[in-house]
Order: structure tokens, then C-alpha cells, then sequence
């Protein structure tokens, strides 16, 4: 008989658990913002408070994964923040010291697959999809076929926190600096055509467009103007790219402070928020799409289907 299993997604801005019963049944759902990745960038190891903020909200997640009875199938996978960082052993260190486990990182590839087979077990949308996955450090872009197989996948280094970081410094950013972050994300989007295209995979072509992440879930509860983040309406939600580009708009011109009273935003987002909207919006925009399906399964869920 199969037993409970349990998934936890180490990301550049945020950690999250998945643990299911034996036979895929929820059992518990956790985000926390940890901001593992900032100054990964800039300085090229983990920060020592980001760290500590991590490893214990690991160790919290690993009380709540043993409370419902899961033993041995845990995966723990780590992606950007861990994967640029010259010092990540102190992040396996303490996490198999911590939790018993050996976390790995993933490289894009593999996030491409899990994502998108996380957004498939979970939505009904017509195919060949694309996905696109706006992290902290790196945005996912992953085009699928009609059968639902992935033909292609890059990995770009380009985020929410790594925009904010490099060019949205002021509060709120100031038109050079929002320019420029429009030109950087251009600039990795061409290089995604390049990627892609190799691959013998054309983004545009997808007839639906399926964003997952905090960055996209969060601008679809602020889209249907939800007074707090309400996870049953937010999945499957669509987001008309016009309406899109106008909030993307809104939310540059807001201070920080202005975008973490919005209700739907969590603690630890509103700082960034803007510039993940940025990267969503470039990217409806750039490949033609009317519109934006958000999916609030994503690759925790292709990670937890991985452990059956």
C-alpha cells in the first residue's frame, strides 16, 4: 500500500509544502516567504539571515509532514537561489541535518517537466499549452504539444526579485529604471525565442497560456479584486492580457507600502510584485495571447506526483 508523501519547493522568494495522502488527496498546503535568494546575484552566496529563515521553515514543514504520517517520500528540491549560489552546501548541510533528507537542486529542465505536468493533472485547457513560471531568479517558459508532452523548455535568469534587485531600486521604480527592466526582460525573452527554437518549439503557436506562481496567482486575486487570497477562486481564473498590462501599469506606479495593503498580497511580495508582473505581461504580449490562464497547481504538484 502506498503511504503519504510530501513535497517542498525551496524557491528565490519563497518555500512551500505539498503533503498528500496515498491517493494524491491534499492534506496540507504551506507558503512562507523566506527570500532565500536575496543578493545571490550580486554576491554569489546565500545570505546568512535568508538562510536561517529557510532551513527553519523547512524544519516547521517537516514537523507538519510527520504529524500525517509520512516516513520516507519526501522530496525536497531547491531551484535559482541554490543553484547560483557558491556556497549552497551550507543548504544541504542543513537541511539533511535538520529534516533527514537529501535535497537536490533542479536543473530548468527538469522544473520544466514537473511544472508542466503539474498544470496538466490539474487543468482541463485546450493544447498544445504553454507555461510560464515567474520566480524570484528565473522564469520557466515551457511549450507542450497537443498530446500534452513538453517539445520544449528554457530557463531563463530573469525574476521578480533579480529585476527588482538590479533595476527597480526606488520606491516606486522611476520610469528609467522601469524602462530598463522592460529592456531586460526583452532581452532574455529573445533569448528564450533562440532557446526554443533549436528545440524545434514555437511558444506563439500554443493555444493557451498557463501561468503559474506567486507572482501570476496574486495577479489574478487582484484581478477579480478578492479582499484576501481566496486559492478556490484564483485556480483557472483568466486574465485578458489588456487587463493585465493595465494592473502590471498600476502596480509600477504604487510604493511598496501601497501595493502590501492590497488585501491578496502576502507579506514579502509587495516589494517585488511589480516586477514579476513586468515578466507576465512582456510575455502575453510578446507571443499574442488574449489572455492568461493562472493555475494555482504547479510544480509542487508535479513533485508530489513524482513521489507515487
Amino acid at each position: 500500500m502506498s503511504t503519504p508523501r510530501a513535497a517542498v519547493d525551496v524557491g528565490t522568494n519563497s518555500v512551500r509544502l505539498l503533503v498528500s495522502d496515498a491517493d494524491g488527496r491534499r492534506l496540507a498546503r504551506e507558503l512562507t516567504i523566506t527570500r532565500l535568494g536575496t543578493g545571490v546575484d550580486r554576491t554569489g552566496v546565500l545570505d546568512d539571515d535568508a538562510l536561517h529563515r529557510t532551513l527553519t521553515t523547512i524544519a516547521g514543514y517537516r514537523e507538519q509532514w510527520v504529524a500525517a504520517g509520512v516516513t520516507d517520500r519526501v522530496r525536497i528540491a531547491a531551484t535559482s537561489a541554490v543553484r547560483d549560489a557558491g556556497d549552497r552546501d551550507r543548504f544541504f548541510d542543513g537541511v539533511r541535518e535538520l529534516t533527514g533528507v537529501d535535497a537536490e537542486v533542479l536543473t530548468g529542465e527538469q522544473e520544466a517537466a514537473l511544472t508542466y505536468a503539474g498544470v496538466l493533472g490539474a487543468l482541463d485547457v485546450p493544447t498544445p499549452a504553454a507555461v510560464v513560471d515567474v520566480g524570484g531568479g528565473s522564469t520557466e517558459l515551457v511549450v507542450g504539444d497537443v498530446a500534452g508532452t513538453v517539445v520544449g523548455s528554457v530557463s531563463l535568469q530573469l525574476g521578480c526579485v533579480r529585476l527588482a534587485e538590479h533595476h527597480l531600486v526606488s520606491d516606486p521604480p522611476t520610469l528609467v529604471e522601469w524602462r530598463a527592466a522592460r529592456a531586460t526582460v526583452d532581452e532574455r525573452l529573445a533569448e528564450a525565442d533562440a532557446g526554443l527554437s533549436v528545440q524545434h518549439a514555437d511558444l506563439g503557436g500554443a493555444r493557451t497560456l498557463v501561468a503559474v506562481a506567486g507572482t501570476a496567482t496574486t495577479l489574478a486575486a487582484l484581478h477579480l479584486d478578492l479582499p484576501e487570497y481566496l486559492e478556490e477562486r484564483i485556480h483557472a481564473t483568466r486574465i485578458p492580457t489588456p487587463a493585465l498590462l493595465e494592473l502590471t501599469d498600476r502596480l509600477a506606479r504604487m510604493t511598496s507600502a501601497q501595493r502590501a495593503a492590497l488585501g491578496p498580497v502576502q507579506p514579502g511580495r509587495e516589494d517585488v510584485l511589480h516586477g514579476g508582473a513586468l515578466v507576465l505581461s512582456r510575455v502575453a504580449q510578446r507571443y499574442g495571447f488574449a489572455d492568461v490562464v493562472v493555475s494555482e497547481a504547479d510544480i509542487l504538484d508535479g513533485l508530489a506526483a513524482s513521489l507515487a
